[in-house]
């Protein structure tokens, strides 16, 4: 078998954080109750310098309105410790909220980022949506699109970009010292995994990406984008680690077969609903958040393709 060049260098990045050789990121992360989604600010705490992962715009999908309430949260955070954005961060395009990435842009710069392979969900969704020629399916929107063992820094901290394929053809995980930003691959291990049954998702993908990750050091801090609260559990959660993914993830834990996560996982997609926001924040974020132009009367507009899905 060939060596993970990529992951041998995330490890890395781990296990010099983990030995003390490298400083170990400050995390602040921000639920929000609508969509279930958890935002991180990755901080340097020597330089001050900062990456936002997977921002939230607030939309209501009766009233088409969109509102910054949870993106404040971030933004008095970043105000209030004096921190410098170098990087706003997306995992992956995301189904179930829009991006609040063009705000924080304009508040802060840093550069905009994903992986590479938005490219192929601009394809697949730019079809959907009949887009049009004016937009561009080359990732143009993004600052930065990354490879699969791309390194990265937030200050001095050391981070390196991996491919994660699986929910979505582009996700990516973010590791940076000793935490990894691992998108909708995993959940907490009471809850799971991620669904695969998008355009371009894979079951037998997730899982060999999940078990990628898994390879990670035991102590690499794992950071979710969503938590859903399994039954029984009183309270949100976002933070893991590998060795508690790999001891008790109730859908991926160590000696689950591909075949019987594929088997579960493709079993369970079946009986899923449609994320409601999947129209808008589809049709939103892969144009890194900005919403579509505005037509003739002045007003924008999101379409919503009737029996396509």
């Amino acid at each position: 078998m060939a060596e993970d060049v990529a992951l041998a260098k995330a490890r890395a990045v781990v296990e010099r954080a983990v030995r003390g050789e490298s400083a170990r990121p400050d995390v602040a992360s921000f639920f929000d109750d609508a969509t279930h989604t958890v935002s991180h600010v990755v901080a340097d705490p020597a330089t001050r310098h900062a990456a936002i992962v997977d921002s939230v715009l607030d939309y209501d999908p009766a009233s088409g309105r969109t509102g910054s309430t949870s993106v404040e949260r971030i933004i008095a955070h970043v105000e209030q410790h004096g921190l410098k954005v170098e990087w706003v961060l997306e995992t992956h395009a995301h189904a179930d909220h829009l991006s609040a990435a063009p705000l924080l842009q304009e508040k802060f710069g840093g550069k905009l980022a994903i992986g590479r392979d938005i490219i192929r969900v601009q394809e697949v969704f730019g079809k959907l949506f009949n887009a049009g020629t004016e937009f561009e399916r080359d990732g143009s929107q993004f600052d930065r699109l990354f490879d699969d063992g791309d390194s990265f820094t937030i200050g001095q901290l050391e981070g390196v970009a991996l491919h994660v394929p699986g929910h979505t053809p582009a996700d990516m995980a973010y590791v940076v010292g000793d935490a990894a930003f691992v998108g909708d691959t995993l959940f907490m291990p009471d809850y799971g995994t991620a669904r695969t049954d998008f355009p371009g998702g894979c079951a037998r993908q997730l899982y060999r990406s999940i078990r990628r990750l898994l390879e990670l050091p035991a102590e690499t801090r794992i950071f979710l984008c969503h938590d859903y609260k399994a039954p029984g559990r009183e309270d949100y959660r976002w933070e893991t680690t590998v060795a508690e993914q790999r001891a008790g993830n109730v859908h991926v834990r160590d000696g689950v077969t591909e075949d019987a996560f594929f088997e579960m996982r493709t079993g369970r997609d079946r009986t899923l609903a449609m994320p409601e926001l999947i129209m808008p924040s589809v049709q939103v974020n892969i144009r890194g958040g900005r919403l579509p132009e505005p037509e003739a009367n002045g007003v924008r507009y999101i379409k919503i393709p009737v029996n396509a899905l």
